[in-house]
């Protein structure tokens, strides 16, 4: 079994139960949730005339292989009902492979870790509230000090 983190985002719809219906489809589908952070409104990232978000992380124990993994996070997002729309524009849902292991992964469907993960607050904040001593395998650096950092 391998431990990953995810992010999870929201802010069309109802956000919260956008959310909690993402992590109920993560555990029908053989995923087991170990932690969850609590739920955070953020203001929206990139494009800024779009609605806030309701931002939050879980950690996963999986026996899926990141590519498995990012093809079914991408399917439960089409059943949450996320439609396609511009880059960082508005969404009923937004799951991220945030960590995967200690992997370093790039390719054109997949970076793990997260490529932006250092610069986004709405991600470190949750993922500091369940793994704050994980260690970024690219910038050795734990969530607790990257999330210090960027405040």
């Amino acid at each position: 079994m391998s431990t990953a983190y995810i992010g999870i985002g929201s802010n069309l719809g109802s956000r919260e139960e956008n959310c909690e219906r993402a992590i109920k489809l993560l555990i029908e589908n053989g995923i087991t949730v170990v932690k969850r952070s609590s739920m955070i409104e953020t203001e929206p990232w990139g494009v800024q005339k779009q609605p806030k978000f309701i931002n939050m992380a879980v950690e996963i124990e999986t026996a899926l292989k990141p590519d498995a993994l990012l093809h079914l996070l991408k399917n439960i997002e089409i059943e949450v009902g996320r439609l396609p729309t511009s880059h960082w524009g508005p969404r009923r849902i937004d799951l991220d492979i945030l960590l995967y292991d200690d992997l370093i992964i790039k390719t054109p469907e997949l970076e793990i870790p997260h490529p932006h993960i250092s610069e986004r607050d709405f991600v470190l904040k949750p993922l500091a509230e369940i793994a704050p001593e994980k260690v970024h395998p690219v910038l050795k650096k734990r969530v607790r000090e990257l999330l210090s950092e960027l405040s």
